[in-house]
């Protein structure tokens, strides 16, 4: 089953002068896909264009066969998106109890304790101490939380914006055990990510964006060795290559 489309989707800041200029890809349920290019490739945007947070000027997104196009992001988390941008993505003057039961605000009552627990089990480093403030959390902790508020309400896909940005080399290996633990519950996975090493190393499938346009969509493990992503990195299509 394909649980996101996104067809032929032009996307940015301007109705003249396109970002995301005609992406079109989708992602079986339960796959972990990372989406990679160099500075100013349009990433960031694709996925925030998805997320509802960047006018769509063209295409379609469709999520669970549903057309979500364009809607706004609180819509598209009922309908079963979740979106963990790379900032500002918990409140750090609340407790993590108190983040989540925010998040948690969104189902019915009788479900709110028993999801606020399910993350607990997920996340134990936030479970041991869920009176502490979210602001003297350390940054891979803060990932955690933010994954798990995005988590909650039980995603079909979860999308992350570069989730190691900034991060010591230490907490980025905390990060990504605490994406792979995500993934491997079933969670269908898309993430942004500057660390290339680590996310073909988490994902199944890798689409590369090179101004805006996919210029290679296919497995991760043939981008580790670093010749073919340089390439497209450059600018060439895979299809031009030998």
């Amino acid at each position: 089953m394909t649980v996101l489309t996104v067809q032929d989707l032009r996307a940015g800041y301007d109705r003249d002068l396109a970002i995301v200029k005609g992406v079109s890809f989708g992602v079986p349920a339960g796959q972990s896909l990372s989406i990679l290019g160099p500075n100013g490739a349009g990433k960031s945007t694709l996925i925030k264009a998805m997320a509802g947070l960047v006018p769509c000027f063209g295409g379609a997104v469709h999520l669970t066969g549903q057309d979500v196009t364009g809607l706004a992001p609180h819509h598209l988390i009922r309908r079963g998106l979740g979106f963990v941008p790379q900032t500002e993505n918990i409140f750090t003057r609340l407790t993590i109890r108190e983040n989540l039961q925010i998040a948690a605000q969104l189902l019915a009552r009788p479900r709110r304790e028993e999801r606020i627990e399910a993350m607990f089990t997920m996340f134990p480093d936030l479970a041991a101490r869920p009176r502490s403030l979210a602001g003297a959390l350390s940054g891979g902790q803060r990932q955690m939380l933010a994954a798990a508020r995005a988590l909650l309400t039980e995603p079909s896909v979860l999308i992350l914006d570069e989730p190691s940005a900034g991060l010591s080399p230490k907490l980025v290996g905390q990060v990504f055990d605490t994406l792979r633990r995500i993934s491997a519950a079933g969670v269908t996975l898309l993430l942004v990510e500057q660390n290339v090493r680590a996310a073909l190393a988490l994902t199944e499938r890798t689409l590369v964006l090179v101004d805006g346009q996919v210029a290679h969509d296919g497995p991760s493990a043939p981008l580790a060795d670093g010749a073919l992503l340089g390439r497209l990195f450059l600018g060439h299509r895979a299809e031009a290559m030998p």
